[in-house]
């Protein structure tokens, strides 16, 4: 099996791609947050997108970020593409469109994924500013169409890029347009995993309404609030979505494999290089049958890369990803890590959460998943408007957080960090909604100001 990563061993059995996903159960005490999140990257002499390569380019960007930290830089070929934090399990990596991707480490509390958030901008913006580079916090960059935009030298992204012409209309958006910040959650147990799987899937839209912050593109105002879940709804229908077998009777781990089995391949690597299998099976790769590399079995690193390629709106590897939110600033970075950790690590909370959406339907769950991205949290949603579900589900997570008396120095519970998302419900208006009163107003219908008041 020449190049494949010999330290990974052979997948031997069905219960190899459970184990895969099973072995990140642990007990509560262990349970940490991990938040990430993408920043776009622009200059502002002139206002122009990012250059990987020269003088001002993400690549110096990269290396002053390595040379300020200490961290370890890894490549494609012979391009740096990121940053590795050995020491805390964190690290920096890029998007197809030079998005600058913070993945935090694991944190005990949400103090530290607050400081760490904190830090990671003070250093950014420290090595950025000589560079004339600036952080935005959308979820959709609001000027340039995707041909504006350079790509990144990434041979994973090259795949991906050729294959999204094929399967969905604005699969290329979503690569070099969007910016997202995600939260990662532990499980102890099966029964645990299945519960918060179910619970974050239908909450999934909640969360979109509240962070819902990209409403333009290319100058204009999009008619979404977040026209980033918008793309979604157009990328892969193959491996995104809400995913309604996991609210059968039975679903676990096994069924959740046998959904990434019938998920199209992208890649495998082999001598740190990517190969291209786009719209192949691994089913077919686990019986040596893959065309482009006959003969040959698959590992369980090949495995898990190939769950990496899965993007629904709640991801199951050895944790669980939240992945309906679009970026914004930092208090909304840490909200996000907030809203999810008071709503699922609090016994209490869960099952609040969970009498809250178990009546939904399939239908209710996939009409919130296509009307939100529009409509927000004025929804039209069980005789009321989606409004009234995101309120209590924040006052869940509240909570939640009070329960968990996690306090920083200062003698502050968690509940600090939910204060960006007691705003929008107070105001009953979502990021999105309040960029577009400026613009229908005092901004005379340009998106210029973004850049100025957006700048993390």
């Amino acid at each position: 099996m020449a190049g494949a990563d010999t330290s990974s061993p052979l997948i031997e059995s069905r219960a190899d791609l459970i184990e895969a996903m099973e072995r990140g159960c642990k007990p509560a005490e262990r349970w940490r947050i991990g938040t990430e999140h993408e920043k776009h990257v622009f200059h502002t002499d002139p206002l122009r997108p990012v250059t990987y390569e020269g003088p001002q380019g993400v690549r110096a960007l990269l290396d002053g970020v390595a040379r300020e930290t200490g961290w370890e830089p890894f490549y494609d070929g012979e391009n740096p593409i990121g940053l590795r934090n050995d020491a805390s399990a964190g690290g920096i990596s890029l998007e197809p469109g030079g998005q600058f991707e913070l993945s935090g480490a694991p944190m005990a509390d949400l103090h530290g994924t607050a400081d760490e958030m904190a830090e990671h901008m003070r250093v950014s913006k420290a090595v950025a500013a000589p560079l004339d580079i600036h952080f935005l916090g959308l979820g959709v960059t609001p000027l340039w169409a995707v041909s504006d935009i350079p790509a990144m030298p990434k041979s994973r992204y090259g795949i991906m890029t050729k294959y999204m012409g094929e399967v969905g209309t604005l699969g290329t958006s979503m690569m070099y347009r969007s910016a997202t910040v995600q939260t990662n959650l532990d499980f102890s147990s099966e029964a645990d995993m299945v519960k918060k799987l179910r619970v974050s899937l239908a909450l999934q839209p909640v969360a979109t309404a509240l962070f819902a912050n990209s409403p333009f593109s290319e100058g204009r105002d999009t008619g979404y609030l977040s026209f980033r879940s918008h793309i979604w709804l157009n990328t892969d229908d193959a491996r995104t979505g809400m995913l309604p077998f996991a609210f059968e009777d039975g679903f676990g781990f096994e069924h959740y494999a046998d959904h990434a089995l019938d998920v199209p391949m992208y890649f495998v690597i082999r001598d740190k290089k990517y190969i291209n299998v786009a719209g192949e099976s691994f089913r077919a790769f686990l019986k040596g049958e893959l065309p482009q590399l006959p003969g040959e079995k698959p590992t369980i690193k090949d495995w898990e890369d190939h769950l990496s390629t899965l993007f629904p709106e709640v991801r199951l590897k050895q944790f669980l990803e939240m992945r309906g939110a679009d970026m914004g600033n930092s208090g909304h970075v840490v909200a996000l890590s907030a809203f999810w950790t008071g709503l699922l690590y609090d016994e209490v909370s869960l099952e609040s959460a969970w009498e809250l959406v178990k009546g939904w339907s399939e239908e209710d769950r996939d009409y919130l998943r296509r009307e939100v991205p529009r409509l927000g949290l004025s929804t039209p949603f069980d005789r009321s408007s989606l409004f009234d579900i995101a309120a209590q589900a924040v006052g869940i997570a509240e909570a939640g957080l009070v329960r968990r008396n996690r306090l920083n120095t200062a003698g502050q519970d968690e509940t600090i960090h939910l204060a960006p998302l007691e705003e929008t419900i107070r105001t009953g208006k979502s990021p999105a909604e309040r960029w577009l009163e400026k613009f229908r107003g005092e901004w005379n219908g340009s998106v210029l100001p973004l850049f100025t008041e957006a700048e993390i």
